[in-house]
């Protein structure tokens, strides 16, 4: 990635090495200044998105993140969206438990994750691949 990313239409990352996170979690910095999310929401949303990218490394097997800018009409904010075709998550509830990880991540698991954005979405199945779908949204001035 050279330069500023064109942010007027969504950035996709491939992730095959951790090298890539590093790259989405600098995107992603990226974008959460240019919508002017306050100092600890970049910080929370660059925290996600560095846990589910590696996440989509370690157990996808490598996939992919979108990054793009998103307009309700009232604010601007980030939306993500991490996919793989890796095994899926066998069982999502345990997934999502606060504290639960599986080792090899942040320790925040997609429970920690979740709690630092404002939208969360998940779909999965046994040998469907992931796909998460976050979203943090500017603070009205």
């Amino acid at each position: 990635m050279t330069g500023r990313p064109d942010l007027s239409t969504p950035q996709v990352v491939t992730i095959n090495s951790d090298a890539d996170v590093v790259r989405v979690r600098q995107l992603v910095r990226t974008a959460a200044v240019a919508v002017s999310l306050s100092l600890v929401d970049q910080t929370k949303l660059v925290t996600a998105a560095s846990e589910l990218a590696r996440n989509t490394l370690v157990y996808g097997g490598g996939g992919g993140a979108e990054v793009g800018v998103v307009d309700s009409g009232r604010r601007k904010g980030i939306r993500i969206v991490f996919s793989d075709e890796g095994p899926g998550i066998a069982n999502l509830e345990l997934a999502l438990t606060d504290g639960y990880t599986s080792g090899g991540g942040l320790g925040l698991g997609l429970g920690g994750a979740r709690r630092l954005v404002d939208e969360f979405e998940v779909q999965t199945g046994t040998g469907q691949g992931t796909r998460v779908t976050i979203t943090k949204w500017a603070r009205s001035m």
